[in-house]
């Protein structure tokens, strides 16, 4: 990320609130220097938009594509088809509401650290250190599915096969090594290969369970299949968390808008809609054909219901693979969180004259880590995962909790609360004509009103609520559940 240097030069023009009182209007960000303004236009991402979507959808999809059958044996087809398409949908809106946020930030800054520091100063550490301890969690897992994934591989290669070739930490350690230069790539984009890589590993998987459903051989362990019914409230309630936390990388968006060559509009939602729309193709194409092959019967777990073979023990293999190469896309987010959350100060709330304009993060957030910050932060995550990996063979009821909360607030909270505040209609008259440097006009009408305008606008931050109603929703739900599950489970 390239290092701009932002000086504090700052011209108040004098205009009026809504009160009629005189109040300055800060033009920092916005003007500056012409040096500066010339520095941001000339930045240019380097990542093309396919890049984007391979690196996105990757984010997305992960091994919890093999449980959409499970899930949609609570649901019933109809619903359950309903359900993968509106939670896609809202995390959809999500990742839109962020694009149209990182307007308001100088180009290649766009961050929840940067956003929050504009309209939530004194919270942006919890923001960050929320999306820190997720990141960090999801990544552990992977590991741990890979320790307890490739002994089965390698029995299933090779059924005499012992010592240390069906040894979990030994398999852990040798797959962290693979992690570790990858982990070490600074910019997002560089992971494009890694990830489509991770992406052929799907299409495998959805071949199998594709095969398996044409070719029919699991008819005979078949159970009931139900289009409308679904199997209760107390079953669906279970199962609904699959499909909610199914479409989140909303951790990753900012950084795909920081490094994508064409941030526009077009541009940008043209990415959502692709990531989003082949994640929900993928899971509506695994949920209705591994549904239909085993009915009610089907686990949380598609892959193991298949019998033995070299087919199978390849799918076990491709999904370790999946979850190799979707780890650094865990450490990218996290590294930047662990870093915001270091250098955060306490701030006091930005003006509301300052807030419209579309200002660049505070001097912290814009001056990128240096190699040793960025090596020691890389190193801890990753010596950390490790650690965690060796020890323990489950992180479930962790995730669990980090998910409920973590995953909620990130895909559907903070988008809606962030556009919501930056996109106050009854702060704009507070900002008017009055620089007379025309370029520093120029551009911050190109920024700012391109903003949607009249009803559009409205809606758009109606909708912005009704999002963050939904996360509260989706968020009272989830922990409902792990308290309901962790009292169940005490109770054996």
């Amino acid at each position: 990320m390239p290092d701009f240097n932002y000086e504090a030069i700052t011209q108040d023009v004098p205009t009026e609130n809504i009160d009629g009182a005189s109040m300055p209007v800060s033009f920092t960000s916005i003007g500056g220097t012409r040096r500066q303004r010339r520095a941001s236009k000339r930045y240019k991402g380097e990542a093309s938009w396919i890049s984007c979507v391979i690196n996105l959808l990757n984010t997305i999809v992960g091994a919890g594509v093999l449980a959409m059958p499970g899930a949609m044996s609570k649901f019933g087809i109809t619903l359950g088809i309903f359900i993968i398409i509106f939670c896609g949908f809202t995390s959809a809106f999500g990742l839109y509401l962020q694009s149209r946020c990182a307007r308001y930030i100088e180009r290649g800054n766009a961050s929840f650290f940067s956003l929050s520091q504009l309209t939530y100063p004194n919270a942006a550490v919890l923001f960050d250190g929320a999306i820190a301890i997720k990141c960090f969690g999801v990544g552990i897992s992977y590991l741990i599915i890979i320790g307890n994934l490739m002994p089965l591989v390698v029995r299933g290669l090779v059924e005499e096969a012992g010592g240390v070739w069906v040894d979990r930490q030994f398999w852990v350690t040798v797959f962290m090594l693979i992690v570790i230069p990858l982990s070490f790539l600074r910019r997002l984009d560089s992971l494009k290969y890694t990830s489509f890589i991770a992406l052929v590993s799907i299409g495998y998987l959805v071949i199998i369970v594709v095969g398996h459903f044409l070719k029919g051989d699991t008819i005979p362990d078949r159970g009931e299949v139900h289009w409308v019914q679904w199997a209760g409230p107390v079953q669906a309630l279970s199962s609904f968390p699959v499909i909610v936390f199914a479409y989140t990388c909303h951790q990753n968006m900012f950084s795909i808008v920081n490094e994508i060559n064409d941030n526009s509009h077009r541009s940008t939602s043209s990415v959502i809609t692709g990531s989003i729309g082949s994640a929900a193709g993928i899971y509506l194409l695994v949920a209705i054909t591994g549904y239909l092959s085993y009915g009610d019967n089907v686990n949380g777990n598609i892959i193991s219901m298949y019998p033995p073979n070299v087919i199978s023990t390849v799918g076990r293999l491709a999904i370790v693979i999946l979850v190799l190469f979707s780890f650094p896309l865990q450490c990218h987010p996290a590294r930047a969180s662990i870093d915001n959350v270091l250098k955060w100060r306490p701030l006091k709330p930005t003006s509301p004259a300052t807030l419209l304009t579309p200002l660049p993060p505070t001097p912290p957030s814009h001056t990128p880590m240096s190699d040793t910050r960025f090596a020691i932060i890389t190193s801890t995550i990753l010596i950390s995962s490790y650690m965690v990996a060796m020890s323990v063979s489950s992180l479930e009821r962790v995730l669990a909790w980090v998910g409920s909360t973590g995953s909620t607030s990130i895909s559907f909270i903070l988008p809606g609360v962030f556009y919501w505040r930056i996109s106050d209609p009854g702060l704009g008259v507070l900002v008017q004509k009055g620089d007379e440097d025309e370029d520093v006009w120029e551009e911050w009408h190109e920024r700012v009103f391109r903003e949607p305008e009249g009803w559009e606008a409205r809606y758009m931050r109606w909708g912005a609520a009704v999002l963050v109603g939904w996360g509260l929703v989706v968020m009272c739900v989830c922990v409902g559940l792990n308290l309901f599950l962790a009292g169940a489970g005490g109770g054996h």
